[in-house]
C-alpha cells in the first residue's frame, strides 16, 4: 500500500509498507525490505532516483552490550539491531513554524527496545535533520555503546564520488580538501566471502573541543553528476561518521559519540531514555548549492536573536593589540579610538580580572572579579562607564567552565562540581573544569553572570574554552567518561539559553582558542562565533573565505587588526578581509596617524552599508573552497533578489584572474569595487557572454571588496 503522510499530526495506526514524506524542496520515500524493515529508499528532490529498499539500511543502527554486531556489514551498517527494530507507524504534521516533521516508530521485541525516528526540514529547504529516541519499554536494562541519529545507503556507488572534509586546527581552521571516495574505500569483491567490504572512511571527533581536529561536517559530490550530499553533526562534544560500500552503492552514517571512540555509553533502565544529537543533511546541485541550503537550514534553526539582523561592529582589544593586559591607561585611549572609528560594541578581552603583577593568572582564575590594580580609580565600572558614553555596549571576555587550581573557588565549590574519574577531580593545565549539571557549579556562573550583565551592565559576553579534557567526565550516574562530557555539554548550552532567555539582548560570542567549538549545536545558541586566533593577516585569508562553511556570515567573527606601523596596503588587507563576515575590529588604532584612521573608518563605514544584505545572503566560491597556500583565496556572498558580494584576496602569484560567476552568466551586471575606496588599487572587468569577472590587483597584499548588481 502507498500512501503519503499527511499533515494533521494523525497516527498511522495500520503501519504502510510505502510511503513518502517531505515538500517541494526535498522529499523522502519509505519502503519495507524483503525482511520486513522500513528503509528509507530514495532522499532527495522529486526527479531524483531512489535504490531499491534491500539495498536501502534501516532507520536506525545502534549496538548494546550483549547483542553483538551482526555479520552482515562494517560496525554501525549491518549490526544486530538493525535487523530486529520492526515498524509500528508513523506521525507527520506540519507546524505553523514552517517546519515538516515525521517521526517513525520502531520496536525490538526481544529487549522491549522502543526507537523513535524523529524527522524534520523547514519548509522549501533542502534539508533533513534526524535524531533518533530511544525508550526502553522491556524488563531489563540495556546498555548502548552507540546509535546513529541518520542512517542512508543507496548512494551512489564510490568510483562515482569525491568526499570532501575539513581539517580544523588552531591558527588553521576550515581547510577543505576533497579526494575520490574509491580512494579510501577499497574496491574489493564481495563474492568471495558472500558479504560486503568492510572498508570504509571514518571520521570521528576527539575531546571536549568538538571542532578539534576536523569541522564535524563532511560532503559528497557526483562526479560528472549534478547531485552533492553535505552533513552536519550537531554535537557539543564527540561525534563520528562512516562512508562505505555495500550492495555495490554507497553509504552515510552519522553518529554522536561512541564507545569504539569517545568511551560514551548510556544504561537505560526500564522506562528511562536517551536521544541522540541531531544530525543534518543538506542536498544541492553541487557543493555550493548545498552550502546554500545548510546556511539557510543554520539559520532557520538557531535561537532568534537581533544581532542576527543588526550585526555590529565589534571591537575587541585583545588581537595583537593589548593581548590580555588591560588597564584603564591603556583602554581610555583606545575606547576613544574605537568609537571614534564607528564600533558599536567594545569589548575588554582576557587578563581584566588579574591582580598578579607577573600575569600568572592562568591558574588562579574563576572568582571573575575585576583587578583593583588594573583599574585603581573607579574600577572597571568607570571604564564601562566610558564605553557607554562614548554610544558602544560594553562588553567582556570570560572563561566559564574553568577554576584554577589557585582560584578560592576551587575550594568553595563541592568536589562534585567538577569534572572527575574514579573519584579524583580532574586537573588540566593547572585548572579543573566545572560540570554544569551540578547546581553548585551553575549557581556559582549564574551569580558571575548576573553580576557582570546584570550589576554592571556587560552587554556583550565572549565565552572561551581554552583547555582540552578527554575523554571527559565520570560524575555518580554516568556509565562511561563519554556520556558524563556530552551531559555536561549539554547542560552548558541549557544554561547558555537560560542566561540568554534572563538577557534577552545579551550578545554571547562562541570562542574555544578560536574555532575549536564550532559546531552547530553550539552556533544554534550562541550569536556569533570566533572563527581563529590567527594573527597573522597574511594567513587568515583562507580561514575567512572558508568560515561561512561553518557559520553563516552573519555569526562568524573575523580579526581586522590595523596596527599604526603597516603600510597603506597592509591596513586595507587585513580590513578586506572581514567585511563579508563579522568584523572583530582590533589594533592600536589610538596611535594612528589620521590619514591611517580614514582607512580604517572607510571600510567600517562599507561594511555598515552592505551588513543587511551580510544577513540573508548565501555562500558560493567561484574557485572552489580555498587551500591554505591559496595565492588568491576567493569569498562569494549571493544575496536572494538582490546582489552578490565577492572578496578577492591577492597573496602572490600573477596580477590578474578571471572568475566565473555562474549564476550571472548571459546578464548584464553593474561591478563596483567597494574596499578599497581609493584609486589605484585595482580593477575589474565584467564578460557577458562567459560569465566571468576578470579582476586585476597589481600589489601584494592586496584585496578588492567588489558589488555585482543584475541590470536585468
Amino acid at each position: 500500500m502507498t500512501d503519503t503522510a499527511d499533515a494533521t499530526g494523525s497516527y498511522s495506526n495500520q503501519p504502510r509498507t510505502t510511503f513518502s514524506w517531505g515538500h517541494t524542496a526535498m522529499e523522502a520515500e519509505f519502503v519495507a525490505a524483503s525482511d520486513g524493515t522500513l528503509r528509507l529508499a530514495r532522499l532527495g528532490r522529486p526527479s531524483d532516483p531512489g535504490s531499491d529498499p534491500d539495498v536501502a539500511l534501516p532507520l536506525v543502527e545502534l549496538t548494546a552490550v550483549g547483542h553483538g554486531s551482526g555479520w552482515s556489514g562494517p560496525r554501525f551498517t549491518g549490526t544486530a539491531f538493525g535487523g530486529r527494530l520492526a515498524y509500528r507507524g508513523y506521525r507527520s504534521s506540519r507546524g505553523e513554524d514552517g517546519w515538516e516533521s515525521l517521526t517513525v516508530e520502531l520496536h525490538d521485541p526481544a529487549t522491549g527496545l522502543t526507537a523513535f525516528v524523529e524527522l524534520t526540514s523547514p519548509t522549501g529547504v533542502p534539508v533533513l535533520r534526524s535524531r533518533v529516541r530511544l525508550r526502553n519499554d522491556g524488563t531489563e536494562p540495556l546498555v548502548v555503546q552507540s546509535v546513529s541519529s541518520l542512517l542512508l545507503g543507496g548512494l551512489p556507488a564510490p568510483e562515482a564520488l569525491d568526499v570532501h572534509r575539513a581539517r580544523n586546527d588552531w591558527l588553521a581552521e576550515c581547510r577543505w580538501y576533497a579526494e575520490p571516495l574509491r580512494d579510501t574505500v577499497a574496491d574489493i569483491s564481495v563474492d568471495v566471502h558472500q558479504h560486503d567490504s568492510r572498508a570504509a572512511l571514518t571520521l570521528a571527533g576527539r575531546g571536549s573541543w568538538p571542532s578539534d581536529g576536523h569541522l564535524p561536517m563532511g560532503a559528497l559530490t557526483e562526479r560528472g553528476g549534478d547531485r552533492a550530499w553535505l552533513w552536519q553533526i550537531e554535537s557539543p562534544a564527540g561525534w563520528r561518521w562512516d562512508l562505505g560500500e555495500r550492495a555495490h552503492g554507497t553509504y552515510l552514517a552519522l553518529n554522536g559519540p561512541t564507545d569504539a571512540e569517545h568511551q560514551w555509553r548510556v544504561r537505560l533502565a526500564p522506562g528511562e531514555e536517551f536521544t541522540t544529537v541531531p544530525a543534518a543533511l543538506a542536498l544541492g546541485s553541487g557543493l555550493d548549492d548545498a552550502m546554500g541550503a545548510l546556511t539557510a537550514y543554520r539559520r532557520a534553526v538557531r535561537r532568534p536573536h537581533p544581532d542576527h539582523e543588526t550585526l555590529p561592529v565589534v571591537f575587541n582589544d585583545y588581537m595583537n593589540t593589548l593581548m590580555g593586559d588591560p588597564t584603564t591607561g591603556k583602554l581610555l585611549p583606545l575606547i576613544d579610538a574605537a568609537a571614534s572609528a564607528g564600533a558599536e560594541y567594545f569589548c575588554i578581552d582576557s587578563g581584566w580580572y588579574d591582580d598578579s603583577e607577573n600575569g600568572g593568572w592562568w591558574d588562579s582564575v574563576g572568582e571573575w572579579l575585576p583587578s583593583p590594580r588594573r583599574f585603581p580609580d573607579g574600577g572597571i565600572t568607570a571604564v564601562l562607564d566610558r564605553i557607554r558614553e562614548r554610544g558602544m555596549v560594553p562588553g567582556l571576555w570570560l572563561e566559564p567552565e574553568v577554576v584554577g587550581v589557585r582560584s578560592p573557588i576551587a575550594a568553595e565549590l563541592p568536589p562534585e562540581a567538577f569534572f572527575q574519574r574514579d573519584g579524583v577531580r580532574l586537573t588540566e593545565q593547572g585548572r579543573h573544569h566545572l560540570d554544569l549539571r551540578h547546581p553548585a557549579a551553575r549557581a556559582h556562573l549564574d551569580k558571575t553572570v548576573d553580576r557582570i550583565v546584570g550589576d554592571w551592565g556587560v552587554g556583550y559576553l565572549k565565552l572561551d574554552y581554552n583547555i582540552v579534557v578527554d575523554p571527559g567526565t565520570c560524575a555518580p550516574g554516568d556509565r562511561a567518561p563519554g556520556a558524563g562530557l556530552l551531559g555536561h555539554a549539554h547542560a552548558y548550552l541549557g544554561w547558555l539559553s537560560d542566561v540568554l532567555d534572563r538577557y534577552p539582548h545579551l550578545v554571547i560570542e562562541n570562542c574555544a582558542s578560536g574555532g575549536m567549538r564550532m559546531d552547530g549545536a553550539t552556533l544554534a545558541v550562541a550569536q556569533l562565533q570566533s572563527t581563529s586566533d590567527q594573527q597573522d593577516p597574511l594567513r587568515y585569508p583562507p580561514i575567512a573565505a572558508a568560515a561561512p562553511t561553518a557559520a553563516p556570515p552573519e555569526q562568524g567573527a573575523v580579526w581586522a587588526y590595523p596596527q599604526p606601523d603597516h603600510d597603506d596596503d597592509l591596513i586595507t588587507f587585513t580590513l578586506g578581509g572581514a567585511l563579508l563576515g563579522r568584523i572583530h575590529l582590533s589594533g592600536h588604532l589610538n596611535r594612528m596617524s589620521e590619514h591611517q584612521l580614514r582607512l580604517v573608518r572607510a571600510a567600517v563605514d562599507t561594511y555598515k552599508s552592505i551588513r543587511e544584505d551580510l544577513a540573508r545572503a548565501l555562500p558560493f566560491w567561484p574557485l572552489g573552497l580555498p587551500g591554505w597556500t591559496e595565492e588568491w583565496p576567493v569569498l562569494g556572498l549571493r544575496v536572494p533578489d538582490g546582489p552578490s558580494y565577492l572578496s578577492v584576496w591577492r597573496r602572490d602569484g600573477c596580477d590578474e584572474l578571471r572568475l566565473p560567476v555562474r549564476h550571472l552568466a548571459g546578464q548584464d551586471v553593474r561591478t563596483e569595487i567597494l574596499h578599497p575606496s581609493g584609486p589605484g588599487t585595482g580593477s575589474v572587468v565584467w564578460d557577458r557572454e562567459s560569465g566571468e569577472l576578470r579582476v586585476s590587483l597589481p600589489r601584494t597584499p592586496g584585496v578588492l571588496l567588489i558589488r555585482l548588481t543584475s541590470r536585468t
